[in-house]
């Protein structure tokens, strides 16, 4: 007989990547030629000077025992060295630094540490499904801010009803941003930082794009005067070093929420393998080697893209940060209907924009994970179809 799962996952949609990864399976074991922009996982390797560090640590038999739950002390000083370099923001590497198994999972559990059953949670929509999935599991209610074009793809915060500021506990914002590709600006910082403060929120920044800006430098909430008073700030080595499948990153910020993540993850993790913990120490200190060339490449891809996709006569902004194209659908058409079309008769894989939230309707994403000649063959094959 069938089991019965818990009420909190009849909450969530399935989880939209996992399903978008089946869609792409089935077509590859068709036989079709698949352009893949569905998924933001980067198509060229980890740099062979991380590879080496790892393979190095993991002949470490210091290595191979539990890590340290709050991290390789090594490491927290790295990360603490390369923020202040990179931000000119200094962190007690002991009290606000927490190494995180990527930055999927620390987001995730967040709220089990500052949310209450009944507690709400602002959430920008189009956002990253698990702001959404952790508030829920922690018994909290998501309220929806959505991000439109016309207001910069920025949340109204004035237009956040006054009950639901009130009740909520946590605000969660990603800048740069996906899947827009909006850079922040200090004003806007120092607005969310005022409206945090009056209504007693904690701020959860997502940065994990924070290092692929091509419109001037990304900056860090912690360079506004009142952050660290209410924020934490998650990073990830993911997208800014090829690293998606090692799974480490971290979180920086104010010290008790830096401390009540700690907790959380004391009780459900053992820490990252203290050899891929090396192997990020290595990957900061080569940071000026090995991250332009890579934001340089996506430059090109994303000018490629965008560019023939303008020529196509489909309205579309490059972006300014991230790997990804937040593409306006035809007029008439659905998100999902722009998908399935693309999938069907192009066998292309993109993103619907309402699985990012009902604000995303209206949209598809395209990562620019794939290389320039691929996505100059998307933009004909695009070209192509009649809309």
């Amino acid at each position: 007989m069938p089991f019965e799962i818990a009420d909190r996952l009849s909450q969530l949609p399935p989880y939209l990547f996992a399903e978008i990864d089946k869609k792409k399976k089935a077509a590859i074991a068709a036989g079709r030629d698949v352009i893949n922009l569905g998924i933001g996982d980067p198509d060229t390797p980890t740099p062979p000077v991380i590879i080496e560090a790892l393979r190095e640590a993991a002949g470490d038999p210091a290595t191979h025992q539990y890590a340290l739950d709050n991290g390789d002390p090594v490491f927290r000083e790295a990360i603490a060295a390369w923020f202040k370099g990179r931000y000119g923001v200094s962190f007690n590497p002991a009290t606000e630094i927490y190494p995180t198994i990527g930055s999927k999972e620390a987001i995730g559990h967040f709220p089990l540490a500052f949310i209450n059953p009944g507690d709400a949670a602002l959430i920008p929509e189009p956002g990253y499904p698990p702001y959404r999935g952790g508030t829920v599991f922690a018994g909290g209610v998501p309220v929806a801010m959505p991000l439109l074009r016309e207001n910069g793809f920025f949340p109204d915060l004035d237009a956040v009803p006054a009950e639901d500021a009130a009740a909520a506990r946590i605000i969660y914002v990603n800048y740069p941003n996906s899947p827009t590709g909006v850079l922040a600006t200090a004003e806007f910082f120092e607005r969310l930082i005022d409206f945090a403060r009056s209504h007693d929120l904690i701020i959860v920044q997502d940065a994990a794009y924070a290092e692929m800006a091509y419109a001037g430098r990304a900056i860090s909430i912690f360079e506004v005067e009142g952050a660290r008073d209410r924020a934490i700030e998650f990073h990830s080595f993911s997208k800014t070093f090829n690293m998606t499948g090692w799974r480490v990153g971290y979180a920086v910020g104010n010290s008790e929420l830096v401390a009540g993540l700690g907790r959380i993850k004391t009780n459900l993790d053992s820490g990252i393998f203290t050899a891929i913990q090396r192997a990020a120490t290595v990957a900061l200190r080569h940071y000026d080697e090995l991250v332009p060339p890579l934001v340089e490449m996506y430059r090109r891809r994303r000018d490629t893209f965008c560019s023939g996709l303008a020529d196509a006569g489909w309205d579309v902004d490059p972006p300014a940060s991230t790997f990804y194209v937040w593409i306006p659908v035809p007029e008439g058409c659905t998100s999902a209907a722009v998908t399935l079309k693309l999938l069907e008769e192009a066998s292309i894989v993109t993103t619907p924009g309402n699985g990012f939230g009902a604000p995303g309707e209206g949209y598809i994403r395209a990562t620019l994970t794939a290389p320039e000649e691929r996505l100059s063959e998307a933009v004909e094959r695009i070209r192509s179809l009649k809309w």
